[in-house]
């Protein structure tokens, strides 16, 4: 059976990355569904907009925008009502709510939130670092970091660093690897909050199977023997409790996820001692 296609038209004057979450965070909960996404990004004149409302005639849905300009908005929305699709604006209610909170008019600047700013360049800085510090490299300068995240291998260790020096934090990654001690940095560094990351072994046997065919590596061996990560697992575990760490069990938790829960041990880490 060929499901019918609904179609989303995303439109923003700047990037595109905000209407594009919003989207997609609302879309997981609705299943069987073909949806398409029609990005617009940059759209910041008229003749912009009269190419959007041309996509919408072309191929009608819902149409979600993060504009800030009032004669767009009118023209986009105007368009709109006489095609009879219906219009989502996402950050108006939002802008017009602040404003009255705050008692001030918006300043109706598209792009505003990638001005490069000190936080931009916070974050480049900490990109920087997690590249740098991936896979336990460099770990003379250990101290230097916000966050330093420990656990076996394929346990969302990178990703979840990556997702936080999108925030501004300095994040390190050490591996646990069977046999081979931590780094003497790590007993030496008094400034990161470290935590433990674990998983179910089954799931981690999975997603290590999936990793060798990737590489075209088919042997068995006890990176992917159910007993030995198993094995792996409990001893990470172990030391995680030892050392008085933290611990996020990742197994059924998107890489979001887990880096709101660090941001939160993060906050609670820098706070003075009561």
């Amino acid at each position: 059976m060929v499901m019918q296609p609904y179609h989303i038209h995303l439109v923003s004057d700047s990037t595109g990355e905000t209407v594009g979450t919003v989207a997609r965070a609302c879309l997981v909960q609705f299943t069987d569904f073909d949806v398409e996404e029609h990005i617009w990004p940059m759209v910041r004149t008229a003749k912009q907009i009269a190419e959007v409302v041309a996509g919408i005639k072309a191929e009608p849905g819902l149409v979600l925008y993060t504009l800030v300009n009032d004669n767009n908005v009118s023209a986009l929305e105007k368009e709109c009502q006489d095609l009879k699709v219906p219009y989502i604006g996402l950050l108006n209610p939002v802008i017009v709510a602040m404003g009255h909170y705050l008692g001030s008019e918006a300043q109706h600047r598209p792009g505003r939130q990638h001005v490069m700013d000190a936080g931009y360049f916070g974050r480049i800085n900490a990109m920087q670092f997690v590249l740098s510090h991936d896979d336990g490299q460099l770990t003379k300068d250990l101290d230097q970091a916000d966050v330093v995240i420990v656990g076996v291998s394929r346990s969302s260790k990178t990703p979840t660093c990556v997702y936080l020096a999108n925030r501004g934090i300095k994040a390190a990654n050490i591996p646990l690897v069977p046999g081979v001690l931590l780094p003497a940095e790590v007993d030496n560094a008094t400034r990161p909050l470290f935590v433990g990351l674990t998983t179910d072994a089954k799931s981690l046997v999975h997603l290590r199977r999936n990793r060798m065919r990737s590489i075209k590596e088919d042997a068995e061996t006890d990176y992917t023997d159910y007993e030995a990560v198993a094995d792996e697992v409990t001893s990470a575990r172990r030391l995680f409790a030892e050392r008085a760490w933290p611990v996020i069990d990742v197994t059924r938790r998107s890489v979001e996820e887990t880096a709101t829960n660090i941001m939160q041990l993060l906050k609670r880490h820098r706070e003075p001692p009561a």
